[in-house]
């Protein structure tokens, strides 16, 4: 494991801003007068476009003739102490220049110590490989039996700032807004409401992403993080005592006695939250799956450079490509619940010759058809959608045949059922080699190929390839150079005109007919429009949008808008619709008729009531698209 520790310094012309601690970023807007805080979203835009020095392992960023801002990141890679960002203005450090700083930075999850082997291991729920914001060390927070006072304070100042959040929408949702939600978010980390804290960072760099308009923003992804956390902390202040709604925290690695692992792939990683690097993916004999991964603050050029990077597991002298197309046979394993492998001073590693796809334990993934491990993954209760995440995070594999391509969309065939399936790119970032890879096989229809990847949640039978490979016994299949060991990683890997069979060894494949997708050609994309309408606009653009000009006769407007939904036979989602749509148009008056803010909290109900519908309707349409053809 590579534990967190100070980030590899990256050249002045790469260099990004270090991630913060939530609490330091607060601390530092609140602590700004209310005349500096009007130019507060001002400052942090266009500091955030300043060029970032770095010199041994500070970064520092020039705000003008008289005030540089310095950020020292602690051991663990992140501004986590206020007096690690500092400023040379007078005003410092309740200065616009270092709040608009600290602002720009990327948000700082699950802030950890390095790992740590001397104390007995404690059981732990499973966290995510691949996850790059999760540190490489745990804690253990034992779930509770009942949720305590603090608690449900900490869950109610959360669902305060999620509200408001959502009334004002994405253009309202500046830096107060954010340093409110940062604010609720530690004190919620303080009370142990790990799953709380953990949705509302998503929240904070949804919105961050958004606003400043980055490529990697998904609209789609800043919903889902918004429903997390409002239906969690709504729970939490029931009093419920689910402990999946507390959530967990880092907690030790445990020993994992002696372990034979083969290298299956790699996987880039490039966080929209300043975090990048690699996670190579391994298989045991017994089937399980393990990983070893070197993640840290840094962007492309980090992810870049850690393909080839030393793997830090017991000095066994391998790289992470090497690793991918290796294995180990490691004693004194140290594994966390998640399949990460440590690197403690007791850790031995011996190297071992790489199996091929065909052989060994990753030939038994291709024994079940991918509709049956789509039904058993997706088939989670609806409500807890952290499970459901978990479960399809595991890699799968399959021999598909290629049978057309649009853009870096592919429609492919499963052999072993004829399942019909749509491969996208696991990550369009324009530095990774997914999409020109999934291009470059879409120019060869009916040949077949062997894939390892990760189904997608939430598109109709839809699979994210991580790595290709030939198909034994065929001719119509790929021919890669000997020294990669029968496999491409397609994040790195660039696939050529030779690694393809010739036009004339790839049979024409049988014409099928493109299926639907439910997810878009259904009346529920007026649902969903509305749903994401109301975060991307805020409460006044849902009340605006099925209104007339002439403002007239607005209740028959509301079911017009809705009756295909009716049509269909989407009832629920009609009548929850246009009661967020009603509730986004009241006005409250006071006592002397006057007009008056309305309260968030009904608005924010209705929002979660519709979003929460949707996302279990659309789950439950995701789960019957994946239907076998030959059953």
């Amino acid at each position: 494991m590579t534990a967190a520790a100070a980030p590899a310094a990256p050249d002045a012309a790469s260099a990004a801003l270090p991630p913060a601690a939530p609490d330091v970023v607060a601390a530092a807007i609140e602590s700004l007068s209310p005349r500096l805080r009007k130019k507060l979203d001002a400052a942090t835009e266009q500091y955030a476009a300043e060029p970032v020095a770095v010199n041994a392992g500070t970064f520092s960023v020039s705000c003008g003739e008289d005030a540089v801002v310095t950020l020292a990141p602690g051991p663990e890679g992140a501004v986590t102490q206020a007096d690690q960002a500092t400023c040379t203005c007078l005003l410092a450090p309740r200065c616009l220049h270092r709040a608009a700083v600290l602002g720009a930075c990327p948000v700082a999850s699950n802030i950890a110590e390095p790992e740590s082997h001397t104390s007995a291991p404690t059981a732990a729920a499973p966290l995510t490989a691949t996850d790059p914001e999760t540190p490489d060390t745990l804690t253990p927070t034992p779930p509770a039996s009942e949720v305590t006072p603090a608690q449900i304070s900490a869950a109610a100042g959360l669902w305060s700032a999620a509200a408001a959040v959502l009334t004002g929408g994405i253009p309202a949702a500046g830096a107060m807004p954010q340093a409110e939600l940062l604010r609720a978010a530690h004190t919620a980390r303080l009370a142990g409401l790990h799953r709380a804290e953990a949705a509302a960072l998503r929240v904070v760099n949804g919105l961050r992403s958004a606003r400043a308009r980055r490529a990697e923003h998904r609209l789609a992804d800043l919903v889902a993080a918004l429903r997390e956390l409002l239906l969690t902390t709504v729970l939490l202040a029931a009093v419920d005592t689910e402990p999946s709604l507390i959530g967990v925290a880092r907690r030790a690695y445990q020993p994992g006695g002696a372990l034979r692992v083969h290298g299956v792939c790699r996987e880039p990683v490039i966080s929209a939250t300043g975090y990048a690097g690699v996670v190579t993916h391994l298989l045991a004999e017994d089937g399980r799956w393990y990983s070893a991964s070197d993640v840290k603050p840094g962007g492309p050029g980090r992810a870049r450079a850690a393909a080839t990077a030393p793997v830090a597991i017991g000095a066994a002298g391998l790289d992470h490509g090497q690793l991918a197309r290796g294995g180990l046979l490691i004693n004194g394993a140290t594994v966390s619940p998640d399949g990460r492998l440590g690197s403690g001073k007791e850790v031995r590693a011996t190297p071992l010759s790489g199996l091929p796809w065909s052989a060994g334990p990753i030939s038994s993934l291709l024994d079940r058809p991918l509709a049956d491990i789509a039904a058993q993954r997706l088939a989670v209760t609806p409500a807890d959608d952290e499970a459901r995440t978990e479960a399809t995070r595991e890699l799968m594999a399959c021999d598909v045949e290629i049978l057309s391509g649009q853009g870096d969309h592919l429609l492919v065939r499963e052999l072993a059922s004829s399942t019909l399936i749509r491969l996208i790119p696991a990550d369009a970032h324009a530095d990774l080699a997914y999409t020109s890879n999934l291009r470059q096989l879409a120019s060869r229809p009916g040949l077949r190929i062997r894939l390892v990847g990760r189904l997608d949640p939430d598109r109709a039978a839809t699979m994210r390839p991580l790595a290709a490979g030939p198909v034994p016994s065929t001719e119509a299949t790929l021919r890669l150079p000997e020294e990669w060991l029968g496999r491409a990683d397609l994040g790195y890997d660039r696939l050529q005109g030779s690694h393809l069979p010739p036009l004339s060894a790839c049979p024409a494949p049988e014409p099928v007919a493109v299926p639907l997708d439910p997810m878009a050609d259904s009346p529920l994309w007026r649902y969903r429009h509305l749903v994401e309408l109301a975060v991307s606009g805020g409460r006044r653009t849902v009340a605006e949008s099925v209104r007339r000009a002439d403002r007239t006769d607005h209740t028959r407007r509301v079911g017009e808008a809705f009756a295909p939904l009716r049509a269909a036979g989407f009832n629920a989602a009609a009548d929850l619709a246009t009661r967020l749509v009603r509730e986004a148009d009241r006005r409250d008056r006071d006592v002397f008729g006057r007009l008056t803010d309305p309260d968030p909290d009904g608005y924010a109900k209705a929002w979660l009531a519709a979003a929460a519908h949707l996302a279990a309707t659309e789950r439950a349409m995701v789960l019957a698209s994946w239907q076998r053809a030959d059953m």
